[in-house]
Order: structure tokens, then sequence, then C-alpha cells
């Protein structure tokens, strides 16, 4: 039996979220549960468990590091891998980010065969 998986996929653009969502299709056994934005994303960590968070840092509301500094205090989720995917390249953006609990930072345009073998890494999965 092959184990279950469940991402949240925090992004507020729909059409960068499809495309997320589409190259993790390609992962078996990974749920994929969409928000458009940080507390959209609180709101879906409350009601479930997940097994990581992708998120991006531009978002009206809630910006992605104060999601990740929330997900770092939050009992249930506090050990959940969250990977980043940002515009955001600065060397102090990413710094940052891992800082306060990130574990993986890619910056866009992102590749399908890299997004998906970040996830299998913090995953697990072979």
């Amino acid at each position: 039996m092959l184990e279950e998986y469940t991402c949240l996929i925090v992004e507020d653009s729909p059409m960068m979220r499809q495309l997320i969502v589409f190259a993790l299709g390609r992962i078996r056994n990974l749920k994929v549960i969409e928000a458009d934005d940080g507390v959209d994303g609180l709101k879906r960590l409350a009601a479930g468990k997940f097994d990581l968070v992708i998120t991006d840092i531009n978002m009206p509301i809630m910006d992605g590091l104060k999601l990740v500094k929330r997900i770092r205090t939050d009992a249930v989720h506090k050990d959940v891998p969250i990977m980043i995917i940002t515009t955001e390249g600065a060397a102090e953006d990413r710094q940052r980010a891992l800082q306060l609990g990130a574990n993986e930072y890619i910056t866009k345009p992102i590749q399908a065969p890299q997004v998906i073998s970040k996830v299998k890494e913090l995953l697990k999965i072979q």
C-alpha cells in the first residue's frame, strides 16, 4: 500500500497555482489543496493535516513569510516541510525565508521537473 500525501498550495495567481497543481499531478498519491492567500491557507491548515506546504511570498492580506512564521508556531504543522516559490530572487529574501523556517526556496519561472524533484525530496518519495 502506497502512502498518501496531502500538499497545500498557497498562491494568489490562479495561473501559477494551476501550473504547480499540474506539475504535482505527476506525483502519484499526492492530493493537492489550493488556497489563494495566506489567510485562506491558514483556514485550510486549521481544517486538515498536511504533509507539505508550497507558498508564494508576495500575496495580498497575508504574505508567504508571515504564513511560514505562523505555520512554525502551529503545534500540528510546525514540522511540515515548506517550499517557497517566488519571483523574489535576492539572496536576502531567500535567507530570511529559510531563517523563518522554509525548507526550500525556488525562484520563478519554475520548471516542472525541478518542482517535482524538490517535492519528492521533501516528502521522501522515491
